[in-house]
């Protein structure tokens, strides 16, 4: 049977019964640092600047840390038979945003008593301006506020000034124009593809009523125009020819019934009601930051500007997030695995320094490639590959749990007959095709493959295979041979190695080139200023990129160590890296105990084993780190098959580990090929075993350069307690008004991984670190968490930190004076939560320690964002660090220089990271915690698949410990 999904008409989906065909970023640089208030920097790690982007950072308001509600309109409006209403009188910014508009103008807030004092580095008030239903701001006498760290300073001033171009497009608006909000109801329901035709017949047929105006659409619930409608509350009825199904007919077959009899016109109410109206003066006032410093963002003003300028690419282009993708722009190119690459860009409204500005880039992402399901198949899955050629081909359980896995939420098309309904695919049958039987409209069991003999004269190929179930919560079958992928659908599951390769690829342009091609966007017939939108309401956006003055720091000396003296080194390379050609690192480490695994591997690839471990020994010696020319038992080789024996691997790892008497230093495990039981090997040695690995690829050991052989040794040096780089001139003298030698200072990264996309279940995974060193401050230890099912605030934070600052009394004898907290992953509208809740956290743990209260500076980390730099490969993405709270009262210099020195003490390389070294670490241990749930994660996703509907997410599966002889070094580097 089928299901249509008939609200959902894809106009980039063609029913044509032939396969569709495709043709056809992230890179670690350098740190863009931010206060709340907004300075920047960045350096290019392989760019000799660290410049200053005074003009295009955004402007989010003051943070206060809780704010009263608005009630939201009705959900409900009452449906009414006639157009129009009575109309009312309504004042600017008299009433909130509809349900469906952006939100995050409701700020959370912490009041402060009266009689206290705001903490140093913050800015207290007696009271916080609040909208009052007049639209005038409101004073409370009774509470007073406290608002996030402000900039101290008008910005630094150390190195050397330069000018830069940033793709950002100053637009101009006209405060004076009035903006009318609607809230749209469409009944029943339609996707946002189907609501933007009817929203464009709407403006065709009822131009009177509108007042001739041509409004701009959110494809949701919200439209915004530039002129007051003919009434505040109009009711409208649309018909669209959306195909419909004859559900009498078996599996929704339209038997041999021409298709012009079932384009059936489909009727949908639409209720429009006046929401509220609102001029730009306050946003112009925030943005020249004349009169109260504490006037809120207008975000309302601000996201009707934003939906105006995506109108016109909506209706052009393939919308995913924020960006846009459209196959007119440069073709599609096959990525692999049936996936293709697409063209686009992305387009944000951002308020700056400068002004509103457009934030424009060019961007690359996948979509399933439109294509026959087998085909598809064959593409996607190793196991499938010479489907065609093996019809009568079943499937195992645990291919099929894969064949559902990677066809589950894709929309097809049928191609054995002329249509343009499309259908999701919620999983598949039990049976297959040959075995599946259905009623007719009298009750009689019809056989799936005659009927389609007897009603499309086509013999069912693949009957082994079972058949796509399209429907949530009854039978409906299709069979796959019969099926297409519709075009324009975002890939979704995650990528492999090569497919990421590829992609990345694609959007590797140097600045000349990128910048290129986003002028072309600007330009382009599909781009933010293609259409009439921008002009009806009165903006004016410039075409030309944003002048910004950038300012080159220059890079610090470094210690390195060079046979027991220390030698110094200023890294004078355009992009800052230095090598160790003729100096060590500056810890060695003395590895005596060691073993080595293989896993796989032809018979020649195996006897490269004694001459690699010689390789690395002498690699290891030219970079003052000792590894024992002979392991402490003989090398092990094991079948690949080991691998996927969870039982049988911890067996011959704790084997190795008995025969080193307990006591062995590091474990190197030697792969064929990647293999999904590295996580598995992971998770028992560093929690079952107790011993630190270091995995590496047999083709890798074939002819090892140099290179390959020393990015080996300095993780391996990093993992069993060595590091790589110091700092030649301590953070000390080079902060000496905030830092001391006597008075240690702790670094502490954290972040939060999610699973990927389609799982609905496994948890989130937070991990926090902490340096254990000081002044050097190279040395962090890791604490790891699992929480709730995509859960971005750190639940169990106060817990983590509490254990770290007890570990660094431990190793330097006194509690830290202050604490530099770097945390990763947080969007700006969290911004105002994380503080809240994290902050508080930290200052509980430091609560735990009798009279313990260091100050302290909590500032967030973001390389998701768009505006884009030179780089190594490319153009990056500079770091962003937003400073959201500083109670050590740094000024922008020391902060800065405090960033980009730190870059340069990372473990694993030899040259200066993108991103600040405790939120790097933090990344890599909460990617470690997500390995360690991997087994179970696999066991939650086939008990989900079996099932149609969705469930609440379970409890977080806890993480396994890590083993005492592993806890307090850098495993997880």
């Amino acid at each position: 049977m089928e299901e249509t999904e008939d609200h959902h008409v894809n106009k980039k989906c063609t029913a044509k019964t032939r396969a569709f065909k495709g043709r056809t970023n992230p890179n670690h640089q350098h740190p863009l640092l931010q206060y709340s208030s907004h300075f920047g920097l960045f350096n290019q790690n392989q760019f000799r600047s660290y410049s200053y982007y005074p003009a295009l950072l955004p402007l989010p308001p003051p943070i206060p840390l809780q704010l009263a509600l608005a009630p939201p309109p009705s959900q409900n409006p009452t449906f009414q038979t006639k157009t129009c209403f009575q109309k009312h009188s309504c004042n600017a910014n008299d009433s909130p945003l509809a349900t469906s508009s952006v939100s995050d103008s409701q700020l959370p807030v912490v009041a402060m008593k009266p009689d206290q004092s705001a903490p140093q580095g913050l800015h207290g008030r007696t009271s916080l301006p609040f909208k009052g239903s007049n639209g005038r701001k409101s004073r409370s006498t009774t509470k007073e506020a406290l608002v996030a760290s402000r900039r101290p300073d008008s910005g630094g001033v150390e190195g050397h000034v330069i000018t830069l171009l940033a793709n950002h497009f100053l637009v101009k608006f006209d405060p004076s124009l009035k903006i009318y909000h609607y809230n749209v109801e469409i009944s029943p329901n339609p996707s946002k593809e189907v609501a933007r035709l009817i929203k464009q017949k709407l403006v065709e047929n009822n131009s009177g009523l509108l007042s001739g105006a041509h409004p701009a659409y959110d494809s949701r619930k919200n439209i915004y125009s530039p002129v007051e409608f003919q009434n505040d509350k109009l009711e409208f009825f649309i018909s669209l020819p959306i195909p419909t199904t004859k559900s009498s007919l078996p599996f929704g077959e339209l038997n041999c019934i021409p298709q012009k009899q079932n384009q059936q016109l489909k009727v949908f109410r639409i209720n429009i009601r006046h929401v509220s109206k609102f001029d730009g003066k306050d946003l112009n006032s925030y943005l020249s930051k004349e009169g109260d410093d504490w006037i809120p963002l207008p975000q309302d003003y601000l996201h009707a500007l934003d939906v105006v300028l995506r109108e016109s690419p909506m209706e052009k282009c393939i919308s995913v997030g924020r960006s846009f993708y459209s196959s007119s722009m440069g073709g599609t190119k096959e990525i692999g695995e049936g996936a293709i690459g697409w063209r686009g860009f992305f387009q944000s409204l951002r308020p700056t320094q400068q002004g509103l500005a457009l934030n424009v880039d060019f961007s690359i992402t996948a979509f399933h490639e439109s294509i026959g399901v087998i085909l598809y198949l064959q593409k996607r899955l190793d196991f499938l590959r010479g489907l065609s050629q093996r019809k009568t081909r079943s499937l195992s359980d645990e291919e099929r749990r894969e064949v559902e896995k990677a066809l589950r939420n894709i929309r097809v098309f049928v191609c054995h007959r002329e249509t343009v309904q499309r259908y999701r695919v919620h999983g598949l049958t039990e049976e297959v095709t040959e075995n599946l039987y259905f009623p007719d409209r009298g009750g009689k069991n019809l056989r799936l493959v005659n009927y389609f003999k007897e009603h499309y004269n086509y013999d069912i190929q693949f009957r082994n295979l079972p058949c796509l179930q399209i429907s949530r919560s009854k039978p409906c079958y299709l069979p796959m041979e019969l099926c297409m992928i519709c075009e324009g659908q975002k890939f979704l599951g995650k990528l492999s190695d090569d497919q990421t390769a590829r992609i990345l690829k694609m959007g590797c342009q140097r600045p000349k080139e990128r910048k290129a091609i986003i002028d072309g966007i600007m330009k382009g017939p599909v781009g933010p200023t293609s259409g009439n939108q921008a002009e009806e309401f009165k903006l004016h956006v410039s075409r030309e990129m944003t002048w910004l003055n950038g300012r080159i720091l220059q890079p610090p000396k470094l210690k390195l160590g060079d046979g027991g003296h220390i030698r110094d080194i200023t890294p004078s390379r355009r992009d800052r890296q230095w090598n160790l050609l003729d100096s060590h690192v500056f810890q060695g480490t003395h590895i005596e105990r060691w073993a080595l695994i293989s896993f796989g591997g032809t018979p020649e690839q195996k006897s490269n084993i004694p001459k690699f471990i010689n390789q690395m020994s002498q690699r290891c010696e030219q970079l003052g780190i000792f590894l024992n020319k002979r392991t402490i038992v003989s090398p092990q080789f094991e079948s690949t098959e080991v691998l996927s024996n969870v039982s049988l691997l911890e067996s011959k790892l704790k084997k190795i580990h008995r025969a080193a008497s307990n006591n062995l230093q590091l474990l190197i495990c030697v792969m064929e090929k990647k293999h999904k039981g590295y996580a598995d090997l992971k998770r028992i040695a560093e929690t079952s075993v107790g011993v630190v690995s270091q995995c590496c690829l047999y083709p890798n050991l074939g002819k090892p350069s140099s290179q390959f052989l020393a990015n080996l040794a300095l993780k391996i040096n990093a993992k069993v307690g060595g590091c790589t780089v110091a700092l030649y001139n301590s953070l000390p003298s080079q902060i000496p008004r905030l830092l001391r030698p006597d008075e240690p200072v702790i670094f502490m990264g954290a972040d939060v991984t999610h699973p990927h996309p389609l799982d609905d279940f496994s948890p989130s995974v937070a991990a926090v670190v902490g340096s254990m060193n000081w002044p050097a401050a190279n040395k962090y230890v890791s604490r790891m968490r699992s929480q709730t099912h995509r859960e971005e605030i750190i639940r169990d934070l106060a817990a983590m930190v509490g254990e770290l600052l007890n570990d660094f009394y431990q190793e330097v004898k006194k509690l830290p004076k202050r604490i530099i907290f770097f945390r990763d992953g947080v969007s700006e509208t969290q911004f105002y939560k994380v503080l809240k809740e994290e902050l508080q956290a930290v200052k509980e743990a430091c609560a735990r320690f009798p009279g313990y209260k260091p100050p302290v500076t909590f500032a967030v980390v973001q390389k998701r964002h768009h505006t884009s730099h030179w780089g190594v490969k490319g153009t990056s993405r500079p770091t962003h660090y937003h400073v959201l709270w500083d109670e050590n009262q740094f000024t922008s210099d020391e902060l800065q220089k405090l960033v980009y020195n730190l870059c340069y003490t990372f473990v694993r390389c030899t040259k200066p990271v993108s991103l600040v070294p405790p939120a790097y670490y933090a990344h890599l241990a909460a990617y470690r915690g997500r390995l360690y749930l991997e087994r179970s994660e696999s066991v939650t996703c086939k008990r989900s698949s079996s099932t149609i509907s969705r469930v609440a997410p379970p409890k977080a599966t806890p993480l396994p410990k890590l083993s005492e002889n592993i806890k307090k070094l850098m495993f997880y580097c």
